[in-house]
């Protein structure tokens, strides 16, 4: 089944989150080269964030009215000419040469970007929930999750070799053509059953029981914000650990090198993890996969928190130490959770709308993205980037421990168990 599930679901993620990890690390350097601020170009990159905030729900809509392939496929098209757009419009004034019209056609195809990868994200994660069986969904979505980990890596090794080739802008053509390769792959081996938009229940069918379907809805929603605080500390460690472990190396003295060194070793570590992982959720259940990767990401923040204070000023030696060690601990948890997000958000949703339940549920976590550098900025203004790590730590630690009370009723078609 996973076999079949590859020319019409992986092979085309692989392919979009190759050309996305491309481009991302070099919006800010197109940014600058455009007339941008340091500042102005950093916010340039939270483009992203924020449509994974605002922009699941009306991509939901759109999934539910037009079908999932007609959706993928006009989002992909779109992809692929606000790349190519890009590249025709910007390319030509990069060395100095742009303007205000340059910088805000930059702004505009980055949203445009964003809007349309939530589309393709979404509309893969309700598909998947359909297509795979309960007894194996685990394993299903966390290959999704492998697959976006194993793009992460190759994108940006693509992408440097398109920029020594060519110039910074070539990375707009890299992903225009992984998005249409990954497009043209979903026109044609997406079943035909998955084109369809989902039903809409006639009026005089659903009027007798409207009342207890707002029960049923509201239900849906605390098991869904149940799950959700638990797990949004671990997607808050995903966007922070970017963040604290460079500027932690930095503070210790490292030069950027040993710093990409230590976050290859750690993302290697994290591939190896995730069918394994899979496989203890779907045998063991969620929680058996869920909180060790809370309580050892955890662990990794505050042991990071811990080292790079105690170690601080020891040598290179010591440091290169105090940042590997917990890097590894991280990406041992990290691994682990390849894929949970995805696969708790399918097993709180029903069967029936799932795309509109999706949708708010990647709304909420989108939140936690956002708040994520927010609790970093306001921590590094008043204290250590340690002190951040630590927090980042502490919040996991709990998250854990709550999903260690919660998971346990959830099971992964949606209802409750007994203990």
């Amino acid at each position: 089944m996973l076999r079949g599930l590859v020319p019409s679901v992986y092979a085309p993620s692989l392919l979009e989150f190759v050309g996305l990890a491309a481009l991302m690390p070099v919006i800010p350097l197109l940014a600058r080269d455009l007339g941008f601020s340091v500042p102005q170009a950093a916010a340039l990159s939270t483009i992203f964030g924020i449509t994974s905030f605002l922009g699941p729900i009306p991509a939901g809509r759109l999934i539910s009215r037009i079908g999932a392939r007609a959706a993928l496929v006009s989002t992909g098209c779109l992809l692929v000419a606000s790349n190519l757009l890009a590249f025709v419009l910007i390319a030509p004034a990069l060395g100095g040469d742009g303007d205000l019209l340059h910088r805000i056609a930059l702004v505009v195809l980055l949203l445009v970007m964003a809007s349309s990868t939530q589309v393709w994200q979404l509309g893969r994660q309700s598909y998947l929930g359909t297509a795979l069986p309960a007894a194996m969904r685990a394993r299903g979505m966390t290959l999704f999750g492998g697959v976006i980990r194993v793009g992460e890596v190759i994108g940006p090794l693509m992408g440097a070799l398109v920029m020594a080739a060519g110039s910074m802008a070539g990375v707009f053509v890299l992903f225009a053509l992984t998005a249409a390769a990954g497009t043209v792959m979903v026109a044609v081996f997406l079943p035909p059953g998955e084109s369809r938009p989902e039903r809409t229940v006639r009026r005089r069918d659903r009027a007798p029981a409207s009342r207890a379907r707002v029960r049923l809805d509201r239900a849906v929603l605390r098991r869904m914000v149940a799950v959700g605080l638990g797990i949004a500390p671990v997607m808050m460690a995903r966007v922070n650990r970017p963040v604290i472990v460079p500027l932690l190396g930095d503070a210790l003295g490292l030069d950027p090198v040993w710093i990409s060194v230590v976050f290859g070793v750690s993302a290697a570590l994290e591939i190896l993890l995730v069918l394994p992982a899979g496989t203890l959720m779907d045998r063991y259940g969620r929680a058996a996969v869920a909180v060790p990767c809370a309580l050892v990401m955890g662990a990794g923040f505050l042991l990071l928190s811990v080292l790079g204070t105690v170690l601080d000023g020891r040598g290179s030696a010591a440091a290169i130490l105090a940042l590997l060690l917990p890097s590894l601990l991280i990406g041992i948890g990290n691994g682990l959770g390849s894929g949970i997000v995805m696969t708790l958000g399918i097993d709180v949703s029903p069967v029936h709308g799932r795309t509109r339940y999706l949708a708010w549920w990647n709304t909420m976590l989108g939140a936690g993205r956002l708040a994520a550098p927010l609790v970093v900025t306001a921590i590094t203004l008043v204290a250590p980037v340690a002190v951040a790590g630590a927090a980042t730590g502490a919040l996991c630690v709990v998250g854990g421990t709550w999903l260690a009370r919660t998971l346990p009723r959830v099971t992964p078609s949606g209802g409750t168990r007994r203990r």
